[in-house]
């Protein structure tokens, strides 16, 4: 495997990391208790991962 499909692969791999520990947040929060607080966080860890995503779109075409 080339050097640029193992970083790809990395970065990819990343990113999973990063949708998991996401959804392991939302799990957490209880829709009957959330607050602006944790409705914030979930906006930032979202944003993060567009980000990253759109990073990595630009260096793969």
């Amino acid at each position: 495997m080339e050097n640029s499909d193992l970083e790809k692969n990395k970065k990819m791999n990343l990113l999973h990391e990063q949708m998991d520990h996401l959804i392991v947040m939302l799990d957490s929060i209880d829709p009957e208790k959330a607050g602006i607080e944790d409705i914030d966080r979930i906006i930032v860890k979202l944003d993060e991962l567009e980000k990253k995503c759109q990073q990595y779109r630009n260096e793969w075409t």
